[in-house]
């Protein structure tokens, strides 16, 4: 198990070994995301957009931006 200690501002020095293991650099973002009560998760948010193109596959149907429009339209009318 790796440990790193929090300094008196909050902040941590990632070791170097996840930083390799995660494949972050200076600069890069991480995310903590909270997985159950007093557990996180710690994951780089450092992928490019482009790298999502296709991940769920084709869509099974194709929505203009006008009936998009419209469906945010009447939904936000239906909740007043």
């Amino acid at each position: 198990m790796t440990t790193a200690t929090l300094t008196t501002k909050g902040q941590i020095t990632i070791p170097a070994y996840v930083r390799h293991a995660l494949k972050v650099d200076t600069g890069d973002r991480v995310e903590f995301v909270q997985i159950a009560p007093d557990r996180f998760e710690f994951a780089a948010a450092n992928r490019s957009v482009t790298e999502l193109k296709g991940m769920f596959g084709k869509p099974s149907k194709t929505v203009s931006i006008d009936d998009m429009n419209q469906a945010i339209a009447k939904r936000g009318a239906s909740g007043r």
